[in-house]
């Protein structure tokens, strides 16, 4: 009794197969047109026709990813690129050996840096301020 029911699913299985293999290739065609929109402020998105993708963007916000959920932290080293690891680790042995350009009291080049260092913070204290400011309704 039950060898003639497995036999049966067994002959019905390509059948299934091939009718899904057909719905999915209709549903799932690629579009034949993808548009890309810069939106000035108070515009909206046109709606899509047939076969066609459109992607806006306004001129203030050019990325995908909303101002929300975009990450500004700096990137934790478990998660950074050796190569950023590498550039981290040459930094923090110029500093300690006194190079040239890295504001240390040690070694004959180090005074040459602070300067370089001053500008830095200088920059970054006002780019802080300026987020702060936008982020302000």
């Amino acid at each position: 009794m039950l060898r003639p029911t497995l036999i049966l699913a067994l002959l019905a299985l390509p059948t299934i197969a091939q009718a899904q293999s057909q719905s999915e290739s209709q549903a799932g065609q690629p579009p034949q047109r993808v548009r890309n929109i810069q939106l000035r402020p108070g515009e909206k998105c046109p709606p899509a026709g047939a076969g066609e993708v459109i992607v806006c963007g306004t001129l203030d916000q050019p990325y995908r990813i909303p101002k929300a959920l975009r990450d500004d932290k700096p990137i934790p080293a478990q998660n950074q690129s050796w190569a950023a690891r590498t550039e981290t680790a040459d930094e923090i042995g110029r500093v300690a050996g006194g190079l040239p350009d890295t504001c240390s009291p040690i070694g004959s080049g180090g005074q040459t840096g602070c300067a370089l260092q001053a500008n830095k913070a200088w920059v970054a204290e006002k780019t802080a301020e300026r987020r702060a400011a936008s982020s302000i309704p």
